[in-house]
Parts: structure tokens; sequence; C-alpha cells
């Protein structure tokens, strides 16, 4: 009687169990399919960065974007675009190059964005969360300002500042003082490079090269054609100002070459040694500066403020990330403008002598702190003018800077007087401009 009890029981037992089994079994396969699967691994991409109008290294391109991008995106690889230098963005377009990435500053937006090559980048920023107010408002206020459909063409890596280089060989040369840390207005700049335009055993030295019209009217951020009426606007006080500024340095004794030349650029100040001084942006100068230190070519050379009118402001240029319009991959390209938005790309630059983008005091006090030819350089002066705004820009700032570039040539090698030359530069972008207009 036990014996069949306990056979029954069993049996009780092990039917019991084939409901239970089978619900485990179920509930394992649901929790295999509530797993998350594997993130499938992403496609590599291949992305082109072209740069225009900008200087960057291939050492800073690296640093900057090339490098970090892998870290971060491991799938995704940067290729530089390296055209032939007399290559215009219409040439390269029109060829079938069409970059993924380009690098640029502000005053070629308007350029790109005629070309139908600029993103509005105002979907991406939402799509992916990335957060505007990190940037400096001055920076993005200005891209801003080139739409009027608050359209956001681009965003800004660096703040390329203005600033004086001065060879100190030259001012011990000549016993002349350093320009002071607290900065000098453009009238005493001036002056200070009459003292050290001269020759001496057969070599010319000029004091100062304060740049082209544009440059000076950083100081006064002065636009090129008026906002309100679409004419050119170089008639304007503000550009009196700066072409009187451009005649006192032509008219210094020495300063115009006995073959016309009248520009001084980066080499006449870091490989000939012969420019005092120089006015010119930070990107423009230190990377340069640099790679001539790795080549043993060192210079003695240091900081001050740039030259100023009446209040210590000035605009410099933005360096900027845009994304192609024929992009295929412009979420990727879009990873690739966080990354180098990111805190740790902007320290590195920061760190390398480029005034960040990333609105984070504490990093003025790193600038330059990776950057050998930077080490003992007065870099307080990168900070002590204040910021200006960038001017609206309009489609046709081109046609009108071209004119002023003719009046600078008229004003140092003719002699024509300041009325004369903008009048005849308002005459000639006005025409120029109402053609471009007829024609459209």
């Amino acid at each position: 009687m036990i014996p069949s009890l306990i056979r029954r029981s069993a049996v009780l037992l092990s039917v019991l169990a084939l409901p239970l089994s089978g619900c485990a079994g179920s509930a394992d396969r649901e929790a295999e399919q509530a797993q998350p699967q594997a993130k499938a691994e992403a496609a590599p991409v291949e992305l082109t960065f072209y740069t225009y109008g900008n200087t960057l290294t291939n050492t800073e391109f690296e640093q900057f974007f090339a490098a970090p991008v892998r870290q971060a995106h491991p799938h995704i690889t940067l290729k530089r675009i390296t055209p032939p230098p007399e290559t215009t963005p219409e040439e390269l377009l029109s060829s079938g190059t069409l970059p993924d990435l380009i690098y640029t500053s502000d005053g070629s937006y308007t350029r790109f964005t005629t070309l139908g090559a600029v993103e509005d980048l105002n979907g991406l920023v939402q799509k992916h969360g990335f957060d505007l107010s990190r940037l400096k408002p001055v920076l993005t206020e200005s891209i801003r300002s080139y739409s009027g459909k608050g359209e956001l063409v681009a965003l800004p890596f660096s703040h390329n500042l203005s600033i004086l280089y001065y060879n100190k060989d030259i001012f011990d040369k000549f016993g002349v003082p350093y320009p002071p840390a607290e900065g000098l207005t453009w009238d005493q700049a001036l002056e200070l490079g009459k003292q050290l335009t001269r020759s001496e055993d057969g070599i010319r030295y000029i004091g100062i090269d304060p740049g082209g019209p544009a440059q000076v009217a950083r100081s006064l951020s002065l636009p090129l054609i008026d906002p309100q009426s679409g004419r050119a606007a170089l008639q304007s006080a503000g550009w009196s100002k700066v072409f009187s500024t451009l005649k006192q340095a032509y008219e210094i004794p020495g300063f115009v070459g006995p073959e016309g030349k009248f520009s001084y650029d980066k080499d006449t100040f870091m490989k000939d040694q012969t420019l005092a001084m120089r006015v010119s942006y930070l990107a423009n100068m230190i990377g340069p500066l640099e790679e001539l230190r790795k080549e043993g070519r060192e210079l003695n050379w240091d900081l001050a403020p740039p030259p100023y009118y009446e209040e210590p402001k000035v605009s410099g240029s933005i360096h900027s990330l845009l994304i192609s319009k024929h992009s295929r991959h412009k979420d990727e390209a879009f990873a690739v403008i966080a990354t180098a938005l990111g805190d740790e790309v902007q320290r590195k630059a920061a760190r390398n002598g480029r005034v960040p983008s990333i609105h984070k005091p504490e990093l003025q006090q790193e600038y330059g702190a990776d950057i050998e030819v930077l080490q003992g350089k007065n870099l307080g002066s990168v900070f002590k003018v204040e910021p200006r705004q960038v001017t609206s820009p309009s489609e046709y700032d081109a046609e009108a800077g071209k004119w002023l570039t003719k009046a600078a040539e008229d004003l140092a090698l003719n002699g024509t007087d300041v009325n004369t030359v903008l009048r005849k530069a308002q005459e000639g972008a006005g025409k120029e401009i109402e053609a471009l207009r007829r024609n459209k």
C-alpha cells in the first residue's frame, strides 16, 4: 500500500512539475528577449575637412580635430583637403570636390552661403541636444547676425583676436622702449613705429605694419555695406578715421619701399626679421612662430595689446566650423564639431595659443601653457582689450572690400588724399554692386 502511494505521489509531483518547468523555460526566453541587443558597431565614415582663409598648421589640425575625433568616435576619420593655395571656393566646388566640413572665418560666411554650400545648424543643434549657452555670447550673436532668417550658419571654434607682435631685437638695436603692457592708441603706435623705420648697413627696417583697411577697421567694427539702404558705406566718419591712420603710416619716411611695397607680411616679421611691429591675428602667427622655433630659427619677440582708438576695444575674427549642405554625413560632421567644442579640446586649444569659444574664464590662466614659443611672453596682452561684436555682413562685402584695397594702394603710392580715395571707392563699389543686383 505504501509503495503504491509513493508511486502515485511521485507521478503527481512529476505531472505538477511539468507546467512549472514550462513556465520557467518561457520566462527564460522572455528574459533573453528583454536583454538589450549589443549595439551594432558603427560603420566607418570618412569626412573631408576643407580650410579656407584660416591659418591651421598640420600639427594644429591633428591636435584640435583629427586626434580628438579618433578618440571620441573611432569610426570617423577626418581627411584634410589641401587644394593649391590659389584655388577659390568656387573652383573647388565646381570641380566636384564637396567637403563635409569647412573651417573658415566669419568673413567667408556669406561667400559659402551664396554658393549654396552651408547647412543651417539649428536642426542639428536641437537633434543632438547641443548646449549653445556654453559658448561666448559675443560669438554666437555675431554668427546669428549673418542671417536675417535666424539661421545658424556656423559654430565658433576659437576667437581669433588681434594682437601687436614686436621684435625685441630691433627695439634694442635702436634703443627704443618696448610697447607698454597697457597698450597704445593708433597715434601712439605709429609714432613709435616712426622711430624704428630706418635703414642701417644696407638693411631697411620698417617700424610698424598696421595691416590693411580691414585690419585697422577691427578697432571700430565698421560695416562695408549700410544694412538699411544696402549701399556701400565707405565714406563714413569711421572709414575716414581708418584711412587717416593708414595715411599716417604710409607717410612715415622709408615706409613705402623703392619698388612701391607698402604692405609687409608675416615673413617680413618672422623670417626677414626687418619688421619691428606687426598688427595681426593670433592664429595667423602663433602656429607659424612655433614651426619656426622647431626649425631652429627662433625670434626674440613678444606681445602687446592691439592698437585702439578712443576705447580699448577691437573685434576679432571668428574661426568657425561649417557643415556643407552637400554632405551625406551631417550627423557625423556635427559629432566632429561637438567634439571640437568640448571642454577637453577647447582647453587644449587654449593651452596651444587659441582663444577658446566656450565661456570658461579660467582657461585664460592656461593660455599658451603647452606651446614652447609662448613661454615667457606677455600673454596677459591677449585679454587686455575687450572684444567687439563683428558687424552685420552683406553679400556684397567682397566687392566693397576690393575697392577699399584699391583705395589703400592709391593712398600709399599716389599720395591721393583720404576724401578722394574714399569717394572713388564709394563710387566704384556702388556701380559694381548695382550691376550685380541688375544681373541677379
